[in-house]
């Protein structure tokens, strides 16, 4: 293994999730390719640019570099890594982040009550995951080294704002488990995390849009940030490769790694709030 910083690679890292775990991976030293189409704050409503993550990265004490990526356009995608090879000529962490957040997702309403726009996060999240994931896989499998991470939430297993969210975060936990098998002779591994209520921008509308029916997420809430700290002290984990294929809750990974929130809070696990837990992968495999 090369003594050089770690390569990671965030896709979505504008602002939310992927900003948090990609200034988290850089505080560790990462050199971070952050993707998504902001680069003004003209081009979203939401605050946040990749150039603006990409600044914050470096000024964490790694090494941001903003790429402009549409993850609908697959040739993007693969000119995307291309560069990070010819550049870094590796790959060690890549987090699958980038989704397309439809604003009346989270309207009430039964879904073919709600505008079939929604249904774009399945091409931007789950497939996206899938084809950046394709590309990454041969940077990672060529050196017997990497982790491949996908972001997800406990909806995967029980009802949140309609099928489509479902759908997304079951696939994303499915992409893990199966990739880890198709992964695992080349000593790469695949997880999936839970996170819990994201202390970000688009869950501060959320809740300001009607505070009496989520006012009660503020004190829950975890950080990105916390979630990129879970992923650094999973890629150090000299049993990795043990947990590929995994589902894993971040509020629990916190706690075997001795990983504290902003002002050292502990985040509450999803399997205490909800009582759910991630579904488990059987043994079985037909090739």
């Amino acid at each position: 293994m090369s003594e050089s910083a770690p390569v990671a690679l965030v896709s979505g890292a504008s602002r939310g999730a992927g900003r948090g775990i990609a200034i988290a991976l850089g505080s560790h030293g990462c050199t971070v390719y952050v993707t998504g189409r902001s680069e003004t704050r003209d081009d979203s409503p939401l605050p946040g640019t990749i150039h603006e993550t990409a600044e914050r990265v470096t000024a964490a004490g790694g090494t941001g570099i903003a790429v402009r990526v549409d993850h609908a356009v697959d040739h993007q995608v693969k000119t995307l890594f291309e560069q990070v090879r010819r550049e870094q000529g590796r790959l060690d962490i890549l987090v699958n982040n980038a989704c397309a957040i439809h604003d009346d997702l989270t309207a009430p309403g039964p879904f073919w009550a709600k505008p079939l726009g929604i249904a774009g996060m399945l091409d931007v999240g789950l497939r996206s995951s899938y084809v950046a994931s394709y590309y990454a896989a041969p940077l990672m499998v060529s050196r017997r080294h990497g982790l491949i991470v996908f972001t997800s939430a406990s909806g995967s297993v029980h009802y949140v704002y309609g099928p489509v969210y479902g759908a997304h975060k079951a696939g994303m936990d499915k992409f893990a488990a199966d990739m880890a098998v198709d992964l695992k002779d080349f000593d790469v591994a695949a997880v999936s995390i839970w996170m819990g209520a994201l202390k970000a921008e688009r869950l501060q509308m959320l809740i300001d849009s009607a505070p009496e029916k989520y006012a009660h997420l503020a004190g829950i809430t975890e950080t990105p940030e916390f979630t990129g700290h879970v992923i650094w002290a999973l890629y150090k984990d000299p049993t990795l490769l043990e947990m590929s294929g995994r589902t894993v809750i971040g509020a629990e990974m916190g706690l075997k790694y001795g990983i504290t929130d902003e002002g050292g809070r502990q985040p509450v696990s999803c399997r205490d709030t909800h009582k759910v837990e991630p579904r488990v992968q059987y043994p079985y495999i037909i090739r």
